[in-house]
């Protein structure tokens, strides 16, 4: 009886155990958010944020907040003609009641008020095409549509007689791919603020009007200049469209974007045209998807590791020491590497990256300890992690080694964002799969141009007048 009765403690303890294992493991899922996964910021609940000292793994810079000491300011200043004028001069002394007509001037102050004006009507302009007969052989002369004009190809184009303008058309792609905003308010604030009255149908269709004329010129235009670029970012996140799951794939550069839409396998990856060729250093995060680019050198993104690191920190900090450790290493020598490269070193010196390696292996061999004999969930993820980083180290302190190579793939996470900003604009999905790649297209125009510092309206108006603007090099010379 006694046997039984131990047997059956030692069952409810194991059970037990089991039991507080599970809770532990679904506590720390539950307490998963941007800083500790892969989640984007956008998923974290308000209400549970924490607070952005615990969040970020940025360090104090230990400068005040707002503009620095030394650095130039800005204001509006006064314009010499402006559009209206109003003189606000005393009538009568406030002194004696004496009428100041014809007093003498003592002073004077201006100041300028600086506002839009109400929107004009639209500008119609009409095109006659005049046809003329040859008093000598009978033939008749009609000239094309677009002869001779900075609207012609809008004016030749099929339909109906009354067309809209590209200065039009540029401001309603701003409104729906420029600033995301839907179709339905994309459209009333066109008439709010251009004066001009268009169709839902007709916004819906700006998208694939820029992105056909994207295609043509822009889009291989950026793959050549990306292939040959030194160091390249890319990343991926998911976009849903026609009820089912795609991709958006980015490969970009500080001042180049080019995304494409596809699945997430080796091929779609590819389909970009740019990655297969790539030689350069390619900075990515931690997926396998893009091991078999084997003419690139890679370079792993810290901040995913250092999100990875404070998974298992957060979950156990005393009994898994070795991931803050790891974190701290990776932060010393990304502090080192942006110390060396404000110094216009080449390379960080020897004894440097020595102290570097060999806390980065101190931390490892800590995490060893820290996690032999143990089962479960934590320690097999943690077990992991560590594997990855004694894999892969060259790979994580591409960094460190090569001063050419940023800390983070954040570019490419920036380059990206917009995916899902216009998604939940649009209602968490896209109608169709067509109008996705079509975001990408425009997406990756604009924020090329904008890298350059070219204002997206003005590179949409020179879209729709005189073709694609084109990058002139890789980087402004």
């Amino acid at each position: 009886m006694v046997e039984q009765l131990l047997a059956r403690v030692q069952e409810l303890e194991s059970a037990l155990a089991q039991r507080d294992q599970r809770i532990a493991e679904l506590e720390r899922q539950l307490g998963q958010d941007s800083s500790n996964s892969s989640r984007p910021p956008s998923s974290d609940a308000p209400w549970g944020k924490k607070p952005a000292k615990k969040r970020s793994s940025r360090s104090r810079s230990g400068l005040k907040p707002g503009k620095q000491p030394g650095m130039s300011s800005s204001s509006r200043s006064l314009i010499d003609d402006p559009d209206e004028m109003v003189v606000i001069s005393p009538e009568r002394c406030r002194g004696c009641d004496v009428s100041l007509a014809g007093a003498p001037e003592s002073g004077r102050e201006r100041r300028q008020v600086v506002d839009a004006s109400p929107v004009p009507p639209p500008v119609v302009t009409e095109y006659q095409r005049v046809s003329k007969t040859c008093v000598c052989c009978g033939t008749v002369n009609t000239p094309a549509w677009d002869a001779g004009d900075v609207h012609g190809d809008v004016v030749a184009t099929a339909g109906s007689p009354v067309r809209i303008g590209p200065e039009t058309l540029a401001r309603a792609a701003l409104l729906t791919c420029g600033h995301y905003l839907p179709i339905g308010r994309s459209r009333q604030l066109l008439e709010a603020l251009a004066g001009v009255d268009v169709s839902t149908g007709f916004l819906a269709g700006v998208r694939g009007r820029a992105a056909r004329k994207l295609e043509k010129t822009f889009l291989p235009h950026v793959r050549d200049l990306l292939i040959g670029a030194p160091v390249l970012h890319a990343d991926e996140t998911t976009g849903r469209a026609a009820g089912a799951l795609s991709y958006v794939h980015v490969a970009c550069t500080e001042y180049l974007t080019l995304l494409h839409v596809g699945g997430r396998t080796k091929g779609d990856i590819d389909a970009g045209g740019v990655l297969p060729a790539f030689t350069g250093v390619l900075v990515r995060d931690g997926y396998a998807g893009y091991e078999h680019l084997t003419g690139a050198v890679h370079a792993w993104c810290g901040a995913h590791l250092l999100r990875d690191l404070r998974s298992i920190s957060d979950a156990d900090p005393v009994g898994q020491l070795w991931a803050s450790a790891m974190a701290d290493t990776l932060l010393e020598a990304h502090h080192a590497a942006r110390a060396a490269r404000d110094n216009n070193a080449e390379a960080l010196d020897a004894a440097t990256l020595a102290r570097i390696r060999n806390h980065y292996l101190g931390a490892l061999a800590r995490g060893d300890d820290d996690n032999r004999d143990l089962c479960g969930q934590l320690p097999t993820e943690a077990l992991t992690l560590i594997g990855r980083f004694r894999r892969f180290e060259d790979m994580i302190l591409r960094f460190a080694t090569d001063l050419t190579v940023p800390f983070s793939n954040n570019m490419a996470e920036r380059a990206v964002r917009p995916v899902k900003i216009q998604q939940r604009t649009s209602g968490g999905t896209w109608r169709t799969l067509t109008g996705l790649i079509d975001f990408a297209v425009v997406q990756s125009y604009l924020d090329t141009a904008t890298k350059w510092g070219i204002d997206k309206l003005h590179a949409l108006r020179e879209l729709f007048t005189t073709g694609a603007w084109l990058p002139p090099a890789l980087t402004p010379s």
